[in-house]
């Protein structure tokens, strides 16, 4: 069955789908995006999403592409045509085509939006082996807080860490302080028992997983402190472990080939990947 997209008002076929040469998507990455987990039918915390994709919007002064409800009904009548019950759905938004300026266009053009899905599996318990990730500097733009499009410096130390064998690279930034992954949010449990994770703000994305994983944990009891930490308490570390909505909960069992505690995944990291499967099943309420 050919893939279905939502592009710019009609569902087309993917593969033929398309958007202007002049979107400023294209040319000057002007759009932001959010990915949002399915689950048994389900688009799991989707308000928190849409209200995360909003921020974006108002920040980079983009009018939305449509109503909420209607992009509610568009993303879930995509999942529909696609047959998709476990996945993701994808949301793209720019500023619109135009002419190529750097400044915004001088009359106003309608947003672009694009949605797609596909399928994937989601762990039903949780076994999880570890995984291993490399630290990077952190050399992106002082807005990581916007889920922007202008993925370049993500994508080179994505790629850093494949190349590294690792599954993931974590930013460092200037003092020496973890910023957050690539692609995730980052996480450490001290000798205390108590996880550490960077407060949110301009440096790093307000993970949609990272809030839940924090409710969760309150919840059950665990110590939570939200601040900053080294690299250096990052390999003196009892655990580590990453949050995103694709990956879920993930021990790190390494960094830059070092161990992290016994260097298999810790009891915390699993009790959390084990609420958050829990939660996106439907079981708990974060």
């Amino acid at each position: 069955m050919s893939r279905i997209a939502f592009v710019n008002g009609t569902y087309q076929v993917q593969r033929r789908a398309a958007v202007g040469i002049e979107d400023r998507g294209y040319q000057l990455a002007d759009g932001i995006y959010e990915v949002a987990p399915v689950m048994d039918g389900r688009i799991i915390d989707f308000a928190a999403h849409l209200d995360r994709m909003a921020y974006s919007l108002r920040e980079l002064r983009i009018q939305p592409p449509m109503p909420r409800s209607a992009l509610e009904f568009v993303c879930r009548e995509t999942l529909a045509r696609n047959r998709v019950r476990d996945g993701v759905v994808y949301i793209q938004a720019t500023r619109g085509e135009a002419p190529r300026d750097h400044g915004f266009p001088k009359v106003p053009v309608k947003p672009a939006v694009v949605v797609s899905a596909k399928h994937l599996s989601w762990p039903s318990n949780a076994e999880d082996k570890g995984i291993e990730v490399i630290t990077t500097p952190d050399i992106r733009w002082g807005r990581c807080d916007i889920k922007s499009i202008g993925l370049l410096p993500n994508a080179l130390a994505k790629q850093k860490a494949r190349e590294a064998g690792a599954f993931e690279a974590w930013f460092v930034r200037g003092d020496g302080t973890v910023s957050e992954g690539a692609s995730t949010n980052a996480w450490i449990v001290d000798g205390e028992g108590r996880l550490i994770t960077r407060p949110l703000g301009p440096e790093i994305l307000p993970g949609i997983t990272r809030a839940t994983v924090l409710a969760m944990a309150r919840a059950a009891g665990f110590q939570v402190i939200e601040r900053p930490f080294s690299v250096e308490e990052l390999l003196g570390a009892r655990e580590a472990f990453l949050t995103s909505t694709t990956s879920l909960v993930r021990s790190v069992v390494a960094v830059d080939q070092r161990p992290i505690g016994n260097r298999y995944p810790g009891s915390v990291g699993r009790t959390l990947r084990q609420l958050c499967i829990d939660h996106y099943r439907g079981r708990v309420d974060a």
